[in-house]
Order: C-alpha cells, then sequence, then structure tokens
C-alpha cells in the first residue's frame, strides 16, 4: 500500500508541515488570506495522512474537516 511506502518519509513531511504552518501564520499576519489557505491546505492533508499512520483519530478527522473549509475558502475565494 502506498500509504505505507511513505511510512518513511513521515519525519520530513512533520517538518514540511511545520515549514508550511509557519508559512501560513506569516500570511495570516500580513493580511494575505490566499496565500494563508494554500498553505493551510498542504499542512492539513500532511497531518491526516500522519493521523492515518498513527491512528490518531481524532487528530485525523479534524484536519479533514478544516481541509474541506480550505478547499471551500480557496474556491469561493477565485469564484467570486
Amino acid at each position: 500500500m502506498i500509504l505505507l511506502r511513505l511510512a518513511a518519509f513521515e519525519q520530513q513531511l512533520k517538518w514540511t508541515a511545520v515549514g508550511l504552518g509557519i508559512f501560513s501564520t506569516i500570511s495570516l499576519v500580513q493580511g494575505w488570506q490566499l496565500a494563508a489557505m494554500l498553505f493551510s491546505l498542504p499542512f492539513c492533508l500532511i497531518w491526516v495522512y500522519c493521523g492515518w499512520l498513527r491512528t490518531e483519530p481524532q487528530l485525523k478527522y479534524l484536519n479533514m474537516m478544516f481541509s474541506a473549509l480550505y478547499v471551500y475558502g480557496i474556491a469561493r475565494y477565485f469564484l467570486i
């Protein structure tokens, strides 16, 4: 299964998520809404993946909800 093959990269993915989180926070402070959503979406997807690896359902489902909200926000940004 692909998920298990990527498990070897879990630590690198977590550090990538940290970087994305920092950029997302900077974007929020600067008032760049689209950039914040674009950085936050992959951040959440990484944590959904890591939740699946470690069977942390609360983390997985919370980040799935946030991912859906970011997709909605990005789509709304481009449609309006």
